[in-house]
Order: structure tokens, then C-alpha cells, then sequence
């Protein structure tokens, strides 16, 4: 098992999760975490949930079996930083946190100053719901399709750069997005299109986001990745 887990590790490399802090974000900034990574949970507006979350990963990081790590470097495994991303400014000073905070380049999740060792990887989100035309989410799922068009020509924009870039596409995922403005009979007929007879949740979502961003998936490039457990 350790030979197969190697090359998920993480250590070394940092993570900037926009939107780190919501309920798909904050499974997978706690994966990040978990898998080595130095996290930036990038938040907007109040900023409890992503201190929780910060918190919550450093006191479980730091645990005894990572004390002497913690007394030889003194550094955070996470840290939040407020950052509205269509505002350049707050993007450069959230790379800037995270260069501060974790030291080096940035690795995971990022842009044009992402590490150009081989490593760095761009993971973006997209919807399954784009396989699955709904009345009603037209909107939603043109933007899920933009976005998977624009990651694919990211990969190649950034040919030579040692840089990859894939989108994750999950289905209907048990978060307060999906539960939101809907009644219990419409969340019912989601759990009875699932063939695994459930709804998908955050946990099942993260780890198809540490694959891509770690070693063993350097080779997975300008690709959609679909979760949804066959609905779709």
C-alpha cells in the first residue's frame, strides 16, 4: 500500500483553494492538507467558516504523530485568506500569502505563477449536469460547459510549461448548494436517479482532485473528470 500511496504525497508543494472553504472546497482543502500540501483556503465574505476549517486542519496535521515537524519548522498546514478572485489585485495577494506563508512557488490551483518544475496543475470545476440537460439550469450548465472549454484550451496555452490542467465534474453532491430552494420530494428524485442509491458527497469529490494534482497524475492533462456516481 505505501508503494501505491507514494506518489499521491503531496509534501513540498502548496495549494491555493478558491471557494476552499464551502462545502466541496473544504473537502478538498482538507484532502490537500492531508496529502502534504501547504493550503491557502481562499474565502469571500464572513470569514468563521474558513478559520474554522483552518484551524480544524493545523490541530489535525499537528496531531503527535506531526509534533516534531511542528517544533522544526513552525509553520501552518493551512491558512484562509480573503480573496475575490475577479479583482486581479486580491489574486496577486493571495499568491503572495501563500508564497509568505508555505515559502516557495505555488503548485496547485493556480495561474501564471504556478511552478514550471513539472508539478504545477490546475484543477478547475465544472458540473456533470452538462451531460444531463435539465429544464431549468440552462444558464447554470452553459457556464459548467464554458468552463470545461476553457480548461482544455488552457492545457495547450500552456504547452511547455510543465503545467496541467483538468477540470473535475461532479454530480449531485449533498452540499447546501444543491438542498437550497429545493423541497424534500425534489432532493428525493435526485437520490433515485443515483444507481448507488445515495447522493454524492464532498468526500467522494476531493479525492478526484488530489489524483490530478499529484505525481501520479502528471500524464492526466486538458481532461473533464466526471463524479457522479452513474447518474450521468
Amino acid at each position: 500500500m505505501a508503494g501505491v500511496m507514494a506518489p499521491l504525497m503531496l509534501h513540498g508543494c502548496v495549494a491555493i483553494v478558491t471557494g476552499g472553504a464551502g462545502g466541496i472546497g473544504s473537502a478538498v482543502s482538507r484532502h490537500l492538507a492531508s496529502l502534504g500540501a501547504g493550503v491557502a483556503v481562499a474565502y469571500i465574505g464572513d470569514p468563521a467558516p474558513a478559520n474554522e476549517l483552518v484551524s480544524g486542519i493545523n490541530n489535525d496535521y499537528y496531531s503527535t504523530a506531526h509534533a516534531d515537524e511542528k517544533e522544526c519548522c513552525g509553520r501552518a498546514r493551512a491558512i484562509a485568506v480573503e480573496a475575490d478572485v475577479s479583482d486581479a489585485a486580491q489574486v496577486r495577494a493571495l499568491f503572495d500569502a501563500a508564497a509568505a506563508a508555505f515559502g516557495g512557488e505555488i503548485h496547485i490551483l493556480g495561474a501564471n505563477r504556478l511552478a514550471r518544475d513539472g508539478r504545477g496543475r490546475i484543477v478547475t470545476f465544472s458540473s456533470s449536469g452538462v451531460g444531463s440537460p435539465r429544464p431549468g439550469y440552462a444558464a447554470y450548465a452553459a457556464s459548467m460547459a464554458a468552463v470545461e472549454v476553457m480548461t482544455k484550451i488552457l492545457a495547450r496555452e500552456l504547452r511547455g510549461a510543465g503545467i496541467t490542467a483538468n477540470a473535475v465534474a461532479p454530480g449531485s453532491t449533498g452540499t447546501p448548494m444543491l438542498y437550497n430552494g429545493k423541497t424534500e420530494e425534489e432532493a428525493a428524485r435526485y437520490i433515485a436517479e443515483a444507481p448507488l442509491g445515495r447522493l454524492g458527497m464532498p468526500d467522494d469529490i476531493a479525492p478526484l482532485v488530489g489524483f490530478p494534482a499529484s505525481d501520479a497524475g502528471g500524464w492526466i492533462n486538458a481532461q473533464v473528470i466526471r463524479c457522479n456516481g452513474g447518474t450521468i
